[in-house]
């Protein structure tokens, strides 16, 4: 059995936590490892290998949270463009049986990477079961037992019940009202729908094949075209533009006669806005959940989360805080469906908060934007040991570099110089450069930026190690 773990959300009801080029999956917002690594220690011992399917922009982020947690990936599939759970795992599936040629088809367990599961011994209980079903050509979902009458989730109705627990697939319901929602509830035969799937490579295929040719066909010219670059699987992206988008639910589990799904009962949560947070937090005895420096007084039933100073709460309930060191969100808690709206918003007026925080990820290190202006901009840069910068040069900004701690490797023009704590360099305008970092402990230091214009896409690389540079 493989492990797929679909990791391409965007997360944007948890803005301002989650952003476009760092996602909920990839943050520590429901415990101290991120989503994708709790995933990843979810399925440890459960399969013989774990592959990841996500973004092109995110591919960095997961192999090194991948690398950082002690996992090695059996590869990274990256998307050139979102199209849906049917065409990913499609691609998943293509891969598994070519990694695992001669062989018999490998199970596929397919889980997203932000979400909760609790009760992790409960969770590999219900694998076993989902895995008999596999086996024997089934197509399985797990199915949610419900908590309450929620609205926000898919259902599934259970039909006949096998010797081991499984039940067949009656039908699938979309997001029902409250009314239907509580009378699924009062039924008992009725369940949320996880996302969460167990089959083999082959029948999954078989399946896509017989219902949705077309996805099938585009998938495979897709896969046919690819190349492997270091842990990343890159497929042919025009093909795969040219794949219809759809969810596998739509695509093969609500028309295969082989759908099976199995209960599951393990704390399980999507996180799929703010007050999922809540809900699945330790709440104080006002029912309050708090993360980081808060301080409440006559606050109820409300979540706050402070992420980088004091957040201070007076005479709030049902309320939602989360801070973060560009931006502030203070919803109603029953209205935090609505974030996306406020996402919406800063995409139409072209602001980057919608896609970045103030601190920025690359495969290097990371950056802080510490203060701007009209013709300024300030960073503190971190380096991580044994990582460079790429080979780069400006049309419209110098660059003033200040080391604060560690060693620097600058080549400014046809100079290479090595400077340590308190030294400094310039690179004017249009001068070729790079940054690394040859030591073992990381590089630190403060990039003052001046020019007409200081966007980052006035970056013209001639060589980098992690593949940006455009080809010879």
């Amino acid at each position: 059995m493989r492990t797929i773990i679909m990791a391409g959300g965007s997360g944007s009801r948890l803005w301002p936590s989650s952003r476009g080029l760092f996602p909920k999956q990839f943050l520590s917002i429901a415990g101290k490892d991120t989503m994708l690594q709790t995933t990843l220690a979810r399925v440890d011992g459960l399969s013989s290998s774990t592959s990841v399917i996500c973004n092109e922009e995110h591919r960095f982020v997961v192999a090194q949270q991948a690398q950082e947690f002690g996992t090695e990936l059996n590869s990274i599939i990256l998307e050139p463009i979102g199209r849906n759970t049917a065409p990913a795992i499609a691609l998943a599936a293509f891969d598994a049986l070519e990694s695992n040629s001669g062989e018999s088809a490998p199970l596929l367990l397919v889980m997203a990477a932000d979400h909760v599961i609790e009760d992790v011994a409960a969770f590999h209980a219900a694998v076993e079961v989902a895995r008999v079903q596999a086996e024997a050509g089934k197509v399985v979902t797990f199915g949610i037992v419900p908590e309450s009458a929620h609205t926000g989730y898919g259902y599934i109705q259970r039909g006949a019940e096998s010797d081991d627990g499984a039940f067949a697939v009656s039908r699938f319901v979309e997001k029902p009202d409250l009314k239907t929602a509580q009378s699924y509830l009062d039924n008992g035969g009725y369940y949320w729908n996880s996302g969460m799937f167990l089959f083999a490579a082959d029948v999954y295929l078989a399946e896509l094949k017989a219902f949705r040719p077309d996805i099938y066909d585009a998938c495979e010219k897709a896969y046919l075209g690819k190349n492997r670059d270091v842990d990343f699987l890159r497929i042919d992206a025009d093909a795969f533009k040219a794949c219809p988008d759809q969810s596998i639910d739509y695509a093969v589990m609500e028309k295969t006669d082989k759908a099976v799904v199995v209960p599951l009962s393990a704390g399980w949560s999507d996180v799929g806005a703010w007050s999922s947070l809540w809900e699945i937090g330790d709440q104080d005895a006002s029912g309050n959940v708090s993360s980081g420096d808060v301080l409440s007084y006559n606050t109820s039933n409300s979540y706050v989360r402070a992420e980088h100073r004091l957040v201070a709460t007076v005479g709030l309930d049902n309320i939602v805080v989360v801070e973060t060191n560009d931006a502030v969100l203070v919803a109603a808690k029953d209205q935090v469906q609505d974030v996306k709206k406020i996402v919406e918003s800063l995409k139409a007026q072209g602001r980057s908060e919608v896609s970045q925080h103030r601190h920025v990820y690359r495969p290097w290190g990371v950056y802080d934007s510490i203060d701007n202006g009209e013709r300024y901009q300030v960073k503190r840069i971190t380096v991580k040991p044994g990582a460079k910068l790429s080979v780069q040069m400006h049309h419209h900004r110098a660059e003033h570099w200040i080391v604060v701690s560690g060693t620097a490797k600058v080549t400014n023009g046809d100079q290479e110089i090595m400077l340590t704590e308190n030294q400094s360099t310039y690179i004017p305008v249009g001068v070729v450069h790079a940054l690394e970092n040859p030591g073992v402990i990381p590089l630190e230091l403060i990039e003052v930026q001046s020019g007409s214009y200081l966007g980052e896409d006035d970056i013209v690389r001639f060589e980098d190690r992690y593949g940006r540079a455009p080809k010879a």
